[in-house]
């Protein structure tokens, strides 16, 4: 063997190690970042736990609820737990204040208002669990969210939809007494701070 081949399988050798070395590199800060993403999610067990803890004896249907919502939408990094009340006759208006539980930014206090218009009749009070996605901020959530929500609501019955304002999601899960049926195209408008203003 040449000197110069000596030379040139040893600059291979270097050159692949030092690939090597930043592709381990790579990968473990993307595990690192994965992990940590996933410390700040919640698992469905969670989500189910808090819910028939919160929702108590009218939580049958729950479980089913969420293992749907997180097939379609993955693990939710937040979720608020409130009440709220609304009622409507083609239209009406929606408050509600509860508390967002995150495990990367704390727990807040949130208020929401909204105007619902739409084919809903009757009044509802209930209580409310709001799965929320890709929120990294507290001041993000602030907003007005829109969907369509087309749900029956009767005593210890459970409906949820999904909001969305850029890309966090919300997914409202309601036990409610009293009986509202409909679709209703609206939006609901999350705040750091109560306000009568629904827009």
């Amino acid at each position: 063997m040449s000197f110069l081949n000596k030379y040139s399988i040893r600059g291979m050798s270097i050159f692949f190690l030092y690939v090597l070395l930043n592709f381990s590199f790579v990968f473990e800060v993307a595990a690192q970042i994965r992990s940590q993403s996933l410390n700040n999610q919640y698992t469905v067990r969670e989500i189910i736990d808090s819910g028939h803890n919160f929702f108590g004896e009218i939580s049958g249907g729950l479980a089913t609820a969420i293992e749907k919502i997180f097939q379609k939408y993955g693990l939710p990094n937040g979720y608020l737990l409130g009440e709220e009340g609304s009622g409507a006759f083609l239209g009406g208006l929606t408050y509600g204040e509860g508390a967002l539980y995150t495990k990367n930014i704390g727990v807040h206090k949130i208020f929401w208002q909204g105007p619902s218009i739409g084919w809903d009749f009757g009044c509802q009070g209930s209580r409310v669990m709001i799965l929320v996605y890709h929120l990294d901020n507290i001041g993000n959530i602030e907003g007005r969210y829109g969907g369509i929500s087309g749900s029956a609501y009767f005593v210890a019955g459970l409906g949820f939809h999904v909001l969305k304002r850029n890309n966090i999601l919300l997914v409202p899960i309601r036990t409610g007494i009293g009986i509202k049926f409909g679709i209703s195209a609206g939006y609901l408008k999350l705040t750091l701070n109560p306000t009568w203003n629904p827009f």
